[in-house]
């Protein structure tokens, strides 16, 4: 919608081919129904939560940032605000605000939207000689036969995350079948599958403050602070999902207690211990955590549950101190695609002019969005690629 409105705006006679029934039909899942638009921290917050190919963005957020978008909406009618996080959402709380807003503006420009439309293939011819790009783009494909005729195409078909909202990996097709590179795709921004059954015991559980790391053969690949859930097959919640960014099978950390280091958690332990002398063990951990989290740690910490309190020795103590900072759990795997957020990978970013999003082997094609080897971590980051990916692609050379 983004790149449509760019197009139209740069004078072009825009066509949006849209396969669903509606338009913005995976946006107005986003931020659980709120539609996190953007991120409203500083340009250096952006490039820090892009997970992959940053540095491919550069020209795109300076040509159309968090703040150009921002108000992009506040004069489309759409009013915003910034919540914890700085995170960007429409004043109503509703996506069908976004959505609605973007559609005006379509309208206002004369954008022909085919809705229950959608495109099997791309036309492409090659290019005179002489020329630098090997082929050119002629149109599209129509999946009842038809075909439209365009000088340029921009191809804004999402990735493979949440394919009922219509995003099935159509645009990496186009993208092969145009010899271009596609890098291999993965769900991210997703669950945690792990190995531990307790993780079944506290399904529901939800943590908040807290932190974890994300290790692979010993070497730290994230850290984080927040909010965890724990489900029937592992772990969820932002935390989790942000973490997936990395794509690692490896050893998940949670520190229960960040905000102690392990020397004042053991003068916390002390103090409750005293408190408890005579209480059995199992029965005097209600001030540390929630109850339905005490019998795992009571049985993880390998202390005899029935034992008094006074009579456990220092170093089970201690051994137990670190254990609530460091509560192990091995990842084995992520969700799919169906409770994905994003997907990682996609179209070759070294296939696309950083400033355009024009494919530099086929004149005239342009890639947008998620189908792009982009991805950053929740908070409005992935939204505010779509926005400045689709806002070039629609300026193409005019953006220059």
């Amino acid at each position: 919608m983004m790149a449509a409105i760019a197009a139209a705006d740069s004078g072009a006679d825009v066509c949006l081919i849209e396969k669903n029934e509606k338009l913005g039909k995976k946006l107005f899942l986003t931020g659980k129904g709120r539609c996190n638009v953007t991120n409203a921290g500083d340009r250096e917050t952006l490039f820090q939560n892009v997970v992959k190919n940053g540095k491919f963005l550069y020209s795109a957020f300076h040509a159309f940032d968090n703040r150009a978008v921002m108000e992009w909406f506040e004069q489309a009618g759409c009013p915003l605000k910034v919540e914890r996080g700085d995170r960007v959402f429409p004043v109503s709380d509703h996506s069908s605000d976004v959505i609605a807003a973007l559609d005006r503006e379509l309208r206002k420009r004369g954008v022909e939207i085919l809705l229950r439309t959608q495109a099997s293939s791309l036309g492409m011819e090659e290019m005179p000689p002489g020329e630098k790009a090997g082929k050119r783009v002629t149109g599209a494909t129509l999946k009842d036969g038809r075909f439209l005729e365009a000088d340029r195409v921009i191809v804004c078909t999402g990735g493979l995350s949440y394919p009922s909202t219509g995003s099935t990996g159509d645009g990496y097709r186009f993208a092969r079948e145009a010899g271009l590179a596609v890098q291999d795709c993965r769900p991210s921004l997703v669950p945690f599958e792990v190995e531990e059954s307790w993780c079944r015991e506290l399904m529901g559980l939800s943590l908040r403050n807290v932190q974890i790391r994300l290790t692979d053969g010993g070497k730290e690949r994230y850290q984080g602070f927040g909010e965890l859930l724990f489900t029937h097959f592992g772990v969820s919640g932002p935390l989790a999902l942000s973490a997936s960014a990395w794509g690692v099978n490896g050893r998940l950390f949670i520190d229960l207690k960040p905000a102690l280091t392990l020397e004042q958690l053991d003068k916390r332990l002390l103090r409750e211990f005293e408190e408890n002398a005579n209480r059995q063990f199992k029965n005097a951990l209600g001030g540390l955590f929630p109850a339905k989290l005490i019998p795992v740690m009571v049985r993880l910490s390998g202390i005899d549950p029935d034992s008094r309190v006074h009579d456990v020795p220092r170093r089970a103590r201690r051994e137990f101190g670190a254990l609530i900072k460091g509560l192990p759990l091995t990842v084995t795997g992520t969700r799919g695609y169906e409770e994905a957020v994003i997907t990682r990978g996609g179209v070759s970013v070294k296939e696309c002019n950083p400033s355009t999003m024009e494919a530099k082997r086929v004149k005239g094609l342009f890639f947008a969005g998620e189908v792009l080897d982009l991805d950053a971590l929740t908070g409005g980051f992935n939204l505010q690629i779509a926005w400045s990916t689709g806002y070039a692609a629609g300026k193409g050379e005019k953006f220059l």
